[in-house]
């Protein structure tokens, strides 16, 4: 039975809760059997900690942990709240306005050609207002969940740095 450790592909399911104002635990997302996470252990780009937790399980180890924003995504950041120019979202001059609604995640690029994902949170006559914060930042999460399968990863796997086939990405 293989151990979770370093270019293992890693199959698991999980619900992920997170704290409240309220010190309530909130279920926020869960990944089931028919739809579970594959990831590449070592290069999946998630926490350091939520894999360090992971390190060492097996086919049909439970697990249950908690991350604080330090160990995950770390504390909100007020000054990832930017207004931008609403002329920024035309194409050929026309505004999306279904792609303009408050709620919304948008593809982005900063100055530097730095991809990111943005959220919508306020369109104003001349602006739009948007978060560039992770959605969980500032939240502490709580994983409870059991690794269904591990496998060592295809050449092909480790040398694009990522999961192919069944549950990753397709060519």
């Amino acid at each position: 039975m293989a151990q979770i450790s370093p270019n293992k592909v890693v199959t698991i399911t999980y619900d992920l809760s997170v704290t409240d104002e309220n010190n309530q635990k909130v279920l926020v997302e869960s990944a089931e059997a028919d739809s579970p996470m594959v990831f590449l252990f070592g290069q999946s780009g998630l926490p350091e900690e939520f894999e360090h937790q992971l390190d060492g399980k097996s086919d049909g180890d439970a697990f249950s942990f908690s991350l604080t924003p330090e160990q995950a995504y770390g504390d909100y950041d007020e000054q990832a709240l930017v207004k931008i120019p609403k002329q920024v979202f035309e194409i050929d001059g026309q505004m999306d306005e279904e792609m303009l609604q408050v709620g919304n995640y948008l593809p982005m690029a900063d100055n530097q050609g730095n991809h990111m994902q943005g959220k919508i949170v306020a369109i104003g006559p001349d602006e739009v207002q948007m978060d560039f914060n992770h959605p969980l930042a500032g939240m502490v999460m709580h994983f409870d969940g059991q690794v269904q399968s591990v496998r060592e990863a295809t050449q092909e796997e480790l040398e694009h740095g990522h999961v192919h086939g069944e549950g990753g990405h397709h060519h």
